[in-house]
């Protein structure tokens, strides 16, 4: 189920009921003016002037789930290893392409 089915559920029934209302019922969120955010108590002076985008992030990085330490470490090693790994097989196929090219075509 996706965010947007989550927060509107019942969309395909919310058009309908808005096209039966009346016109004056009718209000739509761009003629509603909404007063200036206040600031947040208890900022320094420098929090006062951060701008939305930047209370966004700081929000939305605050309700993931960060990995434990453990699983940090046991993760960046392997990455590591199948790196190197990698790396070495590609190393190899180099080598020997080199090898091949060297051996038959400069021949």
């Amino acid at each position: 189920m996706s965010r947007a089915t989550r927060r509107h559920p019942q969309k395909g029934k919310a058009r309908k009921q808005r096209q039966a209302r009346p016109a004056a019922m009718n209000l739509s969120t761009s003629s509603i003016k909404r007063p200036p955010r206040e600031p947040a108590q208890g900022r320094s002076g420098l929090g006062r002037m951060r701008p939305r985008w930047a209370e966004d992030i700081i929000s939305e990085l605050r309700k993931v789930t960060w990995p434990s330490r453990e699983d940090t470490q046991y993760l960046t090693i392997v990455v590591l290893i199948v790196a190197s790994a990698f790396g070495v097989f590609l190393g190899g196929v180099d080598m020997f392409f080199n090898w091949f090219i060297e051996n038959t075509l400069l021949r």
